[in-house]
């Protein structure tokens, strides 16, 4: 038979390259995308395909574009002429605080983490349907708990939170939807000061930081070991969302 093929947006850094490991692990060919970690999704694609030769195919997209995100879905099922799991984690983050929202701010985070999600599931449908396929879409714990200084992420994640559970009743019977709401798992690419840390730290019930693996096997459960299960969104935040 062949391999199955799972498409993950933003899948060659930090939770995207975590995620993308375990999948490879199970037999999946992975076709991964990027915006510009050039150098870094070769050196992913290099050290799994050390395990298994023509089991990664590398794509460059910008999702800000609606057809861009199709055309990317499009050549990702070309790849191995099928396509079984689609992983929308690509995701932009930073501060709007209220009085500082511009447009492009709103158009921008909309565009990556509610926008492209959205038209690459409609876009992946009929080829996820043929194969008995699913969707898991990274969230946010902070769709339901906003936080403070980030309104239009927040909102743009909460989106996302009512995507999921939309598309898994309009996608069955043969397609499931669940989504991954992880909390702190990695600090922010922008600084933050120590203190704004401890704060973070002091809301977590399990007081540390997550793992990226914490969120890759919560994505793998969905794709290979819950058959029955749609519509769900599984916090990984070590109890912050309590």
């Amino acid at each position: 038979m062949a391999a199955k093929v799972a498409l993950i947006t933003g899948g060659v850094t930090r939770i995207g390259a975590a995620i993308a490991e375990p999948l490879h692990r199970e037999g999946f060919n992975l076709a991964l995308h990027y915006l510009s970690s050039c150098r870094e999704a070769r050196t992913l694609k290099a050290r799994l395909e050390v395990q298994r030769l023509d089991s990664v195919r590398l794509f460059s997209a910008d999702l800000r574009e609606t057809k861009a995100a199709v055309r990317l879905m499009e050549e990702a099922a070309a790849a191995w002429g099928r396509l079984d799991v689609l992983v929308n984690n690509a995701s932009v983050f930073y501060p709007t605080p209220l009085r500082e929202v511009a447009e492009e701010h709103w158009d921008e985070l909309f565009a990556v983490n509610l926008k492209a999600p959205f038209f690459l599931s409609q876009a992946a449908f009929p080829e996820l349907e043929r194969h008995r396929g699913c969707i898991v879409n990274l969230i946010d714990i902070y769709a339901c708990r906003p936080r403070a200084g980030y309104p239009v992420y927040s909102v743009s994640k909460a989106g996302l939170y009512a995507l999921t559970r939309t598309l898994a009743k309009e996608m069955a019977p043969f397609v499931r939807v669940n989504g991954v709401a992880p909390g702190a798992i990695l600090w922010p690419n922008s600084a933050m000061s120590e203190g704004e840390k401890e704060v973070i730290l002091a809301s977590i019930p399990l007081r540390r930081l997550g793992q990226v693996d914490d969120v890759a096997r919560a994505v793998r459960y969905f794709v290979c070991d819950a058959p029955y299960v749609t519509g769900q969104i599984l916090a990984v935040d070590g109890g912050r969302s309590l």
